[in-house]
């Protein structure tokens, strides 16, 4: 933690994570973080019933816009305090959130689950990223773009997620009309926030590219939309706002954002963005050929190229999504942290609980100590990643986890060990589609909460068989929406700019082991059977689970 002085001019950035917020001050000239502060949100992440008891259907994952304004009031004054800084040396404030979470809200930014009656509708709360009950309407987009030869469906790899606007905009439409018709606007969750903080609305060019489906200056067509629903098109006037590029100013803070944050009123706000992307900025891995892996509940691999080429089962290619004048593409993995602490959480021994707090460690820490000698392959298991469905490249969120393998002689510590390698094959599947495709991996860069597991860190260097950077940042998302606030301030002339001068450098680089690297060339092959047969047609079975379930569990 860097030391306030005389002179020193800062910024703020705050990311609004899956479970909580996190604010940063840092000083513009180096990036040398000077307080930070996280706050978890009251609601958390809202599954199974709404605040007031309703039910909710299998698949749901939404939040409440008032834990995000409960973040600018707690956690921006606590970083302010832990930094010691004077309000008046603030040049600007910048926020990332996750993405796609989306809410409809009035024509002057009310989200609907705050009007009086609304409370109990589901659908009236923004929908978490990780909210996959559009899967049947993400299927029929798909369907109906390959038919018509949507020449936009290439720009997303040949799918549309269900994670996406689009898809949980049709949801909204064919199961809560009412909302629908209310809902005056439809906007992602980090131009929400910054519509609160500057009073205006802006929506950021990245968003509306890789999760509104906007390419070449425009989202789908009208036609397109009725096709789907005869009133869908409806959604193109509440999605369509004033833009603006990453790193430029959305407004002035307004004197009642400023009293929620300590900060004055009038400084530059800027465009919001989404939490990877900002990363990228953190990361210094802005320049071509750089990939960045966001390690944490899910994961998220950005990186920017020259020129567009077309990869299938990529999340999103879009001109400007990371950096103007680059070509960004995103890919991802849709459960990562979250199969660890699935498994911890709730298919873990209560013996191995009882021995890690003897011991002072954490499940966690007792599970990789035990896992880390293993050799590669001794476990005879094999796992599949899904346990949230898979985001790239089959981009198909009704599929789920699977573990093979199993005997009575088979420890807690192995299947712990398979479910890392599982994730790091999944990584592995998607830096093949990149560079089979044309995009070349010139370097990786690996960023987020899990970089604190070493024995992760070591098998994604030997699974991937490639150098692996660290990236040494607490909370590398708000400290790379600090950079764009800076760049939104006129600190530095772009993103790019203020990347190199505030990004944060490398912890530590793992180097892969070649026997290691060899041994998992042979249990990947077996991965990649595995993820053909049951991702792309050789079977249906898990579809047919996921189908048999979500009817006995529907209220």
């Amino acid at each position: 933690m860097g030391e306030p002085a005389a002179g020193r001019r800062y910024v703020v950035g705050v990311d609004f994570g899956t479970l909580s917020g996190r604010a940063v001050v840092v000083d513009v000239a180096d990036g040398a973080e000077l307080g930070a502060a996280v706050h978890p949100y009251r609601h958390g992440v809202i599954t199974g019933r709404l605040p007031d008891g309703t039910p909710l259907p299998p698949e749901w994952a939404l939040q409440d816009p008032a834990d995000h304004r409960e973040v600018l009031r707690v956690a921006v004054p606590a970083a302010l305090r832990a930094a010691g800084v004077r309000p008046q040396d603030a040049l600007g404030i910048g926020v990332d959130a996750t993405s796609c979470t989306v809410l409809p809200t009035l024509a002057d930014g009310t989200p609907l689950c705050e009007l009086p009656g609304l409370r109990g509708r589901p659908h009236a709360y923004p929908k978490l990223w990780k909210h996959h009950a559009a899967q049947r309407q993400a299927d029929r987009i798909n369907a109906l773009a390959a038919e018509r030869g949507e020449n936009w469906l290439a720009r997303y790899g040949g799918r549309v997620s269900a994670e996406w606007q689009l898809a949980k905009a049709l949801e909204l439409l064919e199961e809560d009309p009412e909302l629908f018709d209310r809902a005056q606007r439809w906007i992602e969750t980090t131009d929400w926030i910054v519509w609160q903080l500057c009073g205006r609305e802006t929506r950021n060019v990245s968003a509306a590219g890789y999760k509104g489906l906007r390419q070449d200056g425009r989202y789908p067509s009208a036609d397109f939309l009725r096709a789907l629903h005869p009133r869908l098109d409806g959604l193109l006037d509440r999605v369509d706002g004033p833009l603006a590029p990453l790193g430029a100013r959305a407004g002035g803070l307004t004197a009642e954002a400023a009293r929620w944050t300590g900060l004055p009123p009038g400084i530059p706000v800027a465009v919001g963005a989404i939490d990877a992307h900002v990363t990228a900025a953190a990361a210094r891995s802005v320049a071509p050929g750089r990939m960045l892996a966001v390690l944490g509940t899910s994961t998220c691999l950005i990186m920017n190229a020259e020129r567009y080429h077309e990869v299938p089962g990529v999340c999103g290619a879009v001109e400007g999504g990371v950096t103007a004048g680059s070509w960004g593409y995103e890919a991802g993995q849709s459960g990562v942290g979250d199969i660890f602490a699935w498994y911890v959480t709730h298919a873990l021994p209560a013996g191995y609980a009882v021995e890690a707090q003897r011991r002072g460690e954490s499940p966690y820490q007792l599970l990789d100590r035990l896992a880390a000698d293993q050799p590669v392959g001794g476990h005879g298991l094999l796992a599949l990643d899904w346990q949230s469905g898979n985001r790239s490249v089959l981009m198909d969120h009704e599929l789920s986890g699977m573990l093979l393998g199993l005997t009575l002689a088979t420890r807690p510590e192995e299947i712990w060990r398979a479910l890392l390698e599982a994730t790091a094959f999944g990584a592995r599947t998607v830096v093949e589609a990149f560079t089979a495709a044309g995009v070349e991996v010139d370097e990786l860069t690996a960023a987020g909460g899990l970089t604190g597991n070493r024995l992760l860190l070591r098998i994604y260097a030997d699974v991937l068989n490639r150098p692996l950077h660290v990236l040494d940042s607490a909370h590398p998302a708000a400290l790379g929406a600090a950079i764009h606030a800076a760049a939104a301030a006129g600190a530095y002339p772009d993103v790019p700019a203020a990347s190199a001068a505030m990004g944060a450098h490398r912890r530590e680089t793992w180097h892969p082991d070649p026997a290691r690297a060899a041994a998992y060339d042979e249990l990947y092959a077996e991965y990649r059977r595995l993820h053909d047969h049951f991702g792309r047609g050789g079977s249906d079975v898990l579809h047919r689970l996921r189908a048999l379930r979500n009817r006995a569990l529907t209220p």
